[in-house]
């Protein structure tokens, strides 16, 4: 398989959606040196104008022939979309990184954080991008099984409206004016109310009684950390917040470890803050526009023999989606 360009050039399939908008400031932000950027999007979007570095970026229809002299194709689609034009990208010669989760669960596709299973992608004409709560979770649950083996996980998470996209952003600002204005408001990004309010559902409900994003998070985390049989559970629950996944995780190892050491080693790894101080914990609201995954409240657990309880907070449009995706095709191009 030929090598792939130092200076691709690079399309973005959704580019004005949340995710897709953040993949291009992420681009202009990054050394990756791109040849080109070209943007698609539906037949609303048509015309809008981007500026990318020193150029200005028209957005154009996203169609069957859009891939020719594509390198690399950024995918912030639906799943239906990505299950329709990822193909035709690969086709065309492209190698496609798929924020959908379409592909997350295909044993042929690797499901990629680069901290944690980068080596996975190479080779690959398409590279699943994971959920925006996994991506955060997982190369935490990383450093801790190399240093005490990961026995049993329990994951709580206080996920943002940005998660499900525009309309949500929308709706939780309108509901909030409708609270202070004593005015009646309505609800169609969510189930119920999200102003001043938490629902403990994201997606739908299985048959056993969890949500698809939980089943997400426990099936791409084992994935990634290639262990199958890993012991671990969710519950996802939507809070009134605008930017920001927040998650209370408990670990159960198979060897001691204490927090001092895990805080120490966790230190050493790239794009992981520690808060080490108990009172100075990250919060959403700090970390909104950060590259960083946080973590504190980092303590030693006595309820099991080998116990961790962490907090552990990540801005999810750019870690948890468009970084995390852009951090891949870097690592790609210097392959």
């Amino acid at each position: 398989m030929a090598s792939l360009s130092k200076t691709p050039v690079v399309a973005i399939v959704g580019a004005t959606g949340l995710v897709g908008n953040e993949m291009l400031v992420v681009l202009e932000e990054r050394k990756l040196p791109v040849a080109e950027v070209r943007l698609f999007a539906s037949q609303d979007s048509v015309g809008e104008v981007y500026k990318f570095r020193e150029d200005e970026v028209s957005v154009k229809l996203l169609e069957d022939d859009s891939f020719e002299g594509v390198d690399i194709a950024l995918f912030a689609t639906s799943s239906e979309l990505s299950a329709k034009f990822v193909p035709l990208a690969v086709k065309a010669g492209a190698i496609a990184i798929d924020n959908s989760s379409h592909f997350r669960m295909s044993s042929d596709v690797p499901l990629v954080v680069p901290e944690v299973n980068f080596e996975s992608a190479l080779g690959k004409k398409i590279i699943a991008n994971p959920n925006c709560s996994t991506i955060q979770l997982v190369p935490i649950l990383n450093e801790i099984h190399k240093l005490a083996g990961l026995k049993h996980v329990v994951v709580s998470t206080y996920q943002s409206v940005s998660g499900a996209g525009k309309a949500a952003l929308d709706e939780l600002w309108s509901q909030s004016i409708a609270v202070f204005n004593q005015q009646e408001m309505t609800h169609e990004a969510f189930q119920h109310q999200i102003a001043f309010n938490c629902i403990p559902q994201i997606d739908v409900f299985l048959e056993n009684g969890f949500t698809k994003e939980e089943y997400k998070i426990i099936n791409e985390s084992r994935k990634i950390l290639d262990i199958p049989t890993l012991k671990i559970t969710a519950t996802a629950v939507r809070v009134p917040v605008f930017y920001g996944h927040a998650e209370s995780v408990f670990v159960e190892t198979e060897r001691t470890i204490t927090a001092e050491g895990f805080m120490q080693a966790l230190g050493k790894v790239p794009g992981i803050v520690v808060h080490s101080s108990p009172e100075e914990y990250p919060m959403q609201l700090d970390v909104a526009g950060n590259d960083e995954i946080h973590v504190g409240r980092i303590r030693n657990d006595d309820s099991v023999p080998h116990g961790l309880s962490l907090w552990i907070v990540a801005d999810n449009v750019r870690k948890g989606a468009a970084l995390n995706a852009v951090q891949i095709a870097e690592r790609l191009c210097a392959a």
